[in-house]
């Protein structure tokens, strides 16, 4: 029974993090194909923050609430709408270099060439900026193409935008996950100063939404485009507010306190898998070798710097340890001393 149980223990968070990241490329797509259809991305991010807010805030109490920032999701979201789920997903794991730079910026940590962690992570990095590079300005032969039939053929979701397009969705992603490790930063050193985290993520997800409202009504003065015309995106909306706003944060701060904070990062990765299968199983002439080479390297980048941040710790840890037992082993000296 124990055996079984472990083996739950393992596997359960495994199965569960690879679906939520199925999940999440689901919906990418479907707001892709929103969005390409008519829908403004500015309405969209205020009617799904300002239910997630409606579902979220009245229970505050709970400590799985996630900060939805306006920034953020304005570039995340008007970069997915001149590109592609997959320019996403890759463009997401540089979310890991912009951390570990704003931290050498700022002299949070110290650039240590002789710590074998920190090596790897400048690899990492290296790795991750190549990637980068490859996903945007290298486009490449297409994964699938079809017949000329099939190119003129309407389909029922949209996975690629026009390639004119392409590079400024790639600098829009780029600046969205550099928001993001801002807002990480100052999340961080808000706990701090403030050490009721429930409240400081429950009210700047009030503050993020009402922003958010304020500048989607200045960028988008059409009235006609507030209004849902498709009963799709109304499904979309609750979907992404509900699994996005909702479910997926409460997973991962679960799941974080069960197996360790480095645990959810990995299965980020997972996200460029998906886009790749999904878009060559059911999307034809969307998908470049270009995007999966950059996208792959950039998961590959990833991994190595989350593998120097693993390794960092466990010498930071080492440290410690050693620092405590040399400590332990001076005490009876200085006593033994005292009493003579």
């Amino acid at each position: 029974m124990e055996a079984k149980t472990k083996i739950l223990y393992e596997a359960l968070p495994f199965i569960v993090m690879v679906i939520m990241e199925g999940w999440t490329i689901g919906l990418t797509i479907f707001a892709k194909t929103a969005i390409s259809n008519g829908m403004s991305p500015f309405v969209f991010i205020v009617y799904t923050n300002a239910l997630a807010t409606i579902i979220l805030f009245p229970c505050s109490f709970l400590s799985q609430q996630e900060d939805r920032i306006t920034m953020t999701q304005s570039f995340l979201f008007l970069g997915l709408s001149y590109s592609s789920p997959i320019l996403v997903c890759a463009m997401g794991h540089l979310i890991a270099t912009f951390n570990f730079l704003l931290s050498l910026i700022l002299r949070k940590t110290e650039l240590n060439l002789r710590r074998p962690g920190v090596q790897v992570q400048v690899i990492g990095i290296f790795v991750s900026i190549m990637g980068a590079v490859v996903a945007e300005f290298f486009k490449g032969p297409l994964v699938r193409p079809s017949s000329h039939h099939l190119r003129h053929t309407k389909q029922l979701l949209v996975f690629s935008s026009t390639p004119e397009f392409w590079l400024l969705g790639g600098v829009l992603l780029v600046a969205a996950s550099f928001s993001v490790s801002i807002s990480n930063l100052v999340q961080k050193e808000s706990f701090k100063q403030y050490p009721e985290p429930v409240k400081v993520l429950s009210y700047s997800s009030l503050v993020g939404t009402i922003l958010s409202a304020i500048v989607s009504c200045i960028v988008e003065r059409d009235i006609n485009a507030w209004k849902l015309r498709r009963s799709k995106d109304l499904i979309l909306i609750v979907l992404t507010a509900v699994v996005g706003g909702v479910i997926r944060p409460n997973i991962q701060i679960w799941f974080t306190r069960m197996k360790g904070p480095l645990y959810v990062s990995l299965f980020k990765p997972f996200g460029i898998a998906f886009a790749t299968t999904f878009a060559v199983s059911f999307f034809s002439n969307s998908l470049h070798y270009g995007s999966v080479i950059g996208a792959t390297v950039l998961g590959v980048g990833y991994y190595i710097i989350m593998h120097g941040e693993i390794k960092g710790n466990e010498e930071k840890t080492g440290c410690d340890e050693s620092s405590s037992d040399s400590l332990d082993k001076k005490i009876p000296l200085l006593q033994e001393h005292m009493q003579v």
